[in-house]
């Protein structure tokens, strides 16, 4: 079995406060000293592993799911860097301000602390491979969002992009605006949502079937092939982590394989 090691009090001097880390290692990672592993870094930290000190109720269980496969040849070891959400969530992932303004947007500065402060301490604490080839980012709802803007804003770390119910609807669609041509880096990137589902926020609906379902023709249409890009639309999905969890067996091994 692998190890979750938490680290608490962790700063993050882009943003201001200071973050909690749960890092997975595999089975085996203190034995082998030589190998070297890639690494997937995952949002709302808290709700990603089956652990004791993880979130009260249903999480994705990504510890057990990746050991399966690995246990079953379908994919090798990862090292999982997991950060929880923090004081803010809805604008610690958000790149730009809410739907009218109602939230300000401080996603950039996250996405500067992983860049700058978390990646160089993973890279220099454990042994990676550090390439953008080997280095993933996944997350759900606005997690799946910050995970976009990532990969978009940063092709050269992050080659792999896992969003699952992504809120790339967010401030008027201005992912879409944004992300205007083909990185040219080498790219992974799994898109999917329940393929009706959405959420009533008052008087602003997200349609995340429709709206990833319009994200993936995006990607499309901006030179992204079959074996870069790929979208999964589960009818009866739900926005909720049993649903992610549901999916993620399959997500883990397209993205990550």
């Amino acid at each position: 079995m692998g190890h979750v090691h938490i680290i608490r009090d962790f700063p993050s001097p882009q943003e201001g406060f200071n973050r909690t880390l749960r890092i997975y290692t595999p089975d085996g990672y203190d034995a082998q000293s030589e190998h070297r592993y890639p690494v997937l870094y995952m949002h709302d930290g808290q709700n990603v592993f089956a652990h004791p000190e993880s979130a009260l109720y249903d999480t994705w269980c990504t510890n057990r799911v990746l050991e399966g496969m690995v246990s079953e040849g379908r994919l090798e070891p990862w090292i999982i860097v997991a950060v929880d959400s923090g004081p803010g969530r809805l604008r610690e992932y958000s790149p730009w301000e809410g739907p009218h303004g109602h939230q300000e947007g401080q996603g950039a500065r996250y996405a500067r602390f992983v860049v700058e402060e978390l990646k160089p301490y993973v890279d220099r604490t454990y042994r990676t491979r550090s390439g953008a080839e080997w280095t993933g980012t996944m997350g759900s709802s606005l997690g799946g969002l910050i995970s976009l803007y990532l990969g978009w804003k940063y092709p050269e770390v992050f080659g792999r992009i896992g969003a699952l119910s992504p809120t790339v609807m967010w401030h008027q669609h201005k992912l879409f605006g944004e992300w205007t041509a083909h990185t040219q880096r080498w790219s992974r990137i799994y898109l999917d949502a329940g393929s009706t589902e959405h959420i009533d926020a008052g008087d602003v609906p997200l349609n995340y079937g429709e709206a990833t379902r319009e994200f993936y023709g995006h990607l499309k249409r901006l030179g992204y092939h079959d074996h870069e890009v790929i979208l999964v639309l589960e009818p009866g999905g739900q926005h909720h982590e049993r649903d992610w969890q549901r999916r993620l067996p399959f997500a883990m091994r397209w993205l990550l394989g």
